[in-house]
């Protein structure tokens, strides 16, 4: 049974996702949907692309990712269907498979070009569900679209080092359900520039000289609880999937509040790591 998954910013209000998976059902009745996620904030390329990317691989090789993001084509939009690590997936060219293709070479790209035979103003619905359900069928890329070498990069999908390789400059790419903010900085890379070093990592007025192996080391357990204080303390982590994140511990957006905003930090704000010498 083919797996088609769904990742878009449409939302639970609205009808597109139900529309979609009806659309999809109508073509392919023995198909197994699975919704990635739909809460992505609108045209939020970064989002898109870190959920995909992390979401992916937990699925069977074949499986048919459709990522619904930015997806109204236009001279500068077109619409690509991409075989990459035993995976398809079909989106608008707009840098979204740009952060998976970092680290993997697709094995095809193609331009979608069956957009002449459809009458759509809702390409995700219409475009789409066709070239998803075709390759669900066993169908080959080359009959939806012709042969395409790159895709559109994603800005800030790598961090900077300068030429004295003792400072990295990253960028917030994702915030999480619970406020955490997640850099573009990941573990391999960090530890490729730090060599060892003493580091300090900087994010608007807020510094951390350590990071921690997960959310419940910046706890004290020898201490009764209710001398601890850990609640809504600041910390850094690599995360699940290796990214470099600022957390706090506990946090809760309607509550205690997250890294984000606590610390004032939004998408796209810059994170530093400076590395020191030993003394």
């Amino acid at each position: 049974m083919a797996i088609i998954t769904l990742t878009t910013d449409f939302g639970e209000k609205d009808h597109f996702a139900g529309a979609i998976k009806g659309a999809i059902y109508s073509e392919l009745s023995d198909v197994r949907i699975v919704d990635i996620s739909h809460s992505v904030s609108p045209f939020s390329i970064s989002e898109a692309a870190y959920i995909i990317q992390n979401a992916y691989t937990s699925f069977p090789k074949g499986s048919i990712h459709i990522i619904g993001i930015d997806a109204e084509i236009n001279p500068e939009n077109k619409h690509i269907a991409v075989l990459l690590d035993g995976h398809y997936f079909i989106c608008a060219n707009n840098g979204i498979i740009s952060m998976i293709c970092a680290e993997i070479n697709p094995e095809k790209i193609v331009e979608i070009n069956i957009h002449d035979k459809i009458q759509t103003s809702f390409p995700v619905l219409d475009v789409f569900v066709k070239v998803a359900c075709h390759i669900a069928r066993g169908g080959s890329l080359d009959v939806i679209g012709k042969t395409i070498e790159d895709i559109k990069p994603i800005q800030n999908i790598k961090p900077y080092v300068n030429d004295e390789q003792n400072q990295i400059i990253g960028s917030i790419i994702y915030i999480d359900n619970y406020g955490n903010v997640v850099t573009n900085i990941k573990k391999k890379f960090f530890d490729n520039i730090q060599k060892g070093r003493p580091y300090k990592i900087s994010a608007r007025n807020h510094t951390f000289t350590s990071i921690y192996k997960k959310y419940s080391d910046i706890v004290d357990f020898t201490k009764p609880k209710e001398d601890r204080q850990a609640e809504g303390k600041g910390l850094v982590v690599f995360n699940s999937s290796k990214y470099l994140e600022i957390a706090i511990y506990k946090s809760n957006t309607t509550s205690i509040g997250g890294a984000s905003t606590l610390m004032g930090l939004d998408l796209m704000d810059t994170i530093t790591v400076n590395f020191t010498s030993e003394s």
